[in-house]
């Protein structure tokens, strides 16, 4: 991000935002993978709190979300965009409710009413022509029964063909799709629909954009915007690769990971993940423009995150899961239109925030309770209104349970065994899996 002190890929909108809030730069998820970080984002809870400790695993039905604590209060609580939920049937099943009735879609959509709900990967082999977002497609004059991946996220080929977002040689091509009608638009679209619809009554919106993730294409003109000389060095050594801790060796050795260490797919990748960030910043500034003319910006907290990063061949590896600061560190702005936070505009504060933060921050601006019994993070309220200092955190958890994945087999570990834990401190991480402890000074990050 701009803000954050990229020197090529600008972002006015972020800026903007950071500019009337407070950047916190050490904001860690508590998973480095998308379904376990953003549950705990939900419940304001570890991942091996809550249970949902990989992307296909359900979130316990007793497990207590952002909606839970809101809805009570007549406040809206909606979705756009992905979650990556998974829902407890057996527990439903269990306590006799139906997933088509309200209790059902509530406990089942993590406590969100699915305003519109799309987690961004619809793959022709399993994807459903009836999706919303198909049909708007198709209504726009995109054929055929997956327009998503064929027009939304292709390339055309010189002869004519569908040239596959999944495959990264095609990442420099411009989509099938005009700009207004690719996802960013679209959910930025819908988010503000939503607002328009909802006027007065209190709510909070979960706008989660699906894009940078992959398949890596974007519409034109951001296919083009960034070249390979406009990414940041690559991080990574040979000496890090020697020494590697075996869990760190087995996910270098995964498929994903070697790809991205090949220097030509980072260069050939990175300027089309720039450019989604682009569209990202340009579509955001619709809604903020939208709620500063509206005079609704000086009654909405707007937080800005993200649920994990992505190494692109840094430290030897692909995708994220592991713990490095690319993988584990995030964006994160807060907004506070209260004018007791009139102070903290515009600063950095450097403190560790994780993923469980959020949960209690939104509560408290909204006047509602904490419970300190399921809660596991804590409010940052405070801390944008200059209140009195509180006793804070000086590290940031973060965890993964890798049973899913090949490299458990790679190692021999049992499923009940493949966890692996980081501790962030001040001055360095330390990687725990299982018993085994790394000194840190061998993972300074």
């Amino acid at each position: 991000l701009g803000c954050s002190g990229h020197p090529t890929l600008k972002t006015p909108n972020i800026d903007a935002l950071a500019a009337r809030g407070v950047r916190f730069s050490n904001a860690y998820v508590q998973s480095p993978i998308c379904g376990p970080s953003r549950m705990s984002f939900y419940t304001g809870r570890t991942a091996f709190s809550h249970g949902a400790s990989w992307n296909f695993v359900p979130l316990p039905v007793d497990e207590r979300t952002l909606g839970d604590y809101l809805k009570p209060t007549g406040a809206r609580v909606a979705l756009v965009g992905k979650t990556h939920m998974v829902p407890d049937l057996e527990g439903l099943k269990r306590l006799g409710v139906d997933p088509s009735t309200d209790l059902g879609v509530h406990l089942s959509q993590c406590g969100f009413e699915p305003y519109e709900r799309d987690d961004g990967v619809h793959p022709s082999f399993k994807a459903n022509p009836d999706l919303r977002y198909n049909r708007f497609l198709r209504e726009k004059g995109y054929a055929g029964d997956n327009p998503w991946h064929d027009h939304a996220n292709s390339a055309l080929g010189e002869d004519g063909s569908v040239l596959s977002g999944w495959s990264l040689r095609h990442a420099h091509l411009p989509a099938r799709v005009a700009e207004p009608h690719s996802e960013t638009a679209y959910m930025t679209d819908r988010a503000l629909q939503f607002i328009r619809e909802t006027g007065d009554r209190p709510w909070v919106l979960h706008l989660s954009y699906i894009k940078p993730h992959w398949p890596l294409i974007a519409p034109a003109p951001y296919h083009a915007m960034f070249g390979p000389e406009d990414g940041l060095p690559v991080v990574r050594s040979e000496a890090e690769r020697k020494a590697a801790h075996p869990v760190y060796r087995a996910f270098m050795d995964m498929g994903v990971s070697r790809t991205f260490s090949e220097d030509h797919v980072r260069r050939a990748a990175m300027p089309t993940y720039m450019g989604l960030i682009r569209q990202l910043d340009d579509h955001l500034g619709r809604v903020l423009s939208h709620l500063e003319e509206s005079g609704r910006l000086a009654d909405t907290m707007i937080l800005f995150t993200s649920d994990h990063g992505d190494y692109f061949g840094d430290h030897w590896l692909g995708e994220k899961e592991l713990f490095h600061e690319p993988s584990a560190r995030i964006p994160l702005l807060v907004y506070d239109p209260d004018p007791a936070a009139d102070a903290t505009r515009g600063t950095t504060d450097d403190r560790f925030v994780e993923a469980i933060d959020i949960v209690p921050t939104i509560l408290e601006a909204m006047g509602v309770g904490v419970s300190s019994s399921r809660i596991e993070g804590a409010s940052l309220v405070p801390s944008l209104r200059q209140q009195p200092a509180v006793a804070w955190r000086d590290a940031a958890f973060s965890e993964i349970d890798y049973a899913f994945y090949r490299s458990r087999l790679t190692l021999g570990v049992s499923p009940s065994a493949a966890r692996a834990l980081t501790c962030t401190f001040s001055v360095c991480s330390a990687l725990c899996t299982m018993t085994t402890i790394i000194p840190p000074s061998t993972v300074r990050f």
